[in-house]
């Protein structure tokens, strides 16, 4: 079973920095792309950031020159370094992403999966 594991959310004030770390784990052929969403009260689910396996970034306009999405393939991981925080950065954030897995008969089948979201506060 796949899994994806948030970690480093936390509460900091504005202006500081914060990185969290996602992690996939079970059996998995390959991950594809891998992404950060967050959801802040009374908010839609919103992408953050998102790499593909190759390495190709897309940021959501807010975050631009402030947020930094990375991964190590060798460790299963992505990253997401937040700088200069704002208080309208406040949400959970949540780790996506697509992952192909082995089926019977050596079939291959890709899905998406999040993680359970990690909570991020900025205060002003």
């Amino acid at each position: 079973q796949v899994r994806l594991v948030e970690s480093g959310g936390g509460l900091v004030q504005a202006g500081g920095s914060l990185r969290l770390s996602c992690l996939a784990s079970g059996i998995m052929f390959r991950i594809n792309d891998m992404g950060w969403y967050r959801q802040g009260p009374g908010l839609q689910r919103e992408l953050v950031a998102q790499i593909t396996s190759g390495g190709r970034i897309n940021y959501a306009d807010s975050v631009k020159g402030r947020f930094t999405i990375s991964r190590d393939n060798a460790k299963n991981t992505v990253y997401l370094q937040m700088n200069s925080l704002k208080p309208e950065d406040t949400a959970v954030y949540y780790c996506n992403a697509d992952i192909t897995i082995p089926q019977p008969m050596g079939i291959m089948k890709s899905d998406y999966y999040w993680g359970q979201g990690t909570q991020v506060t900025v205060s002003s």
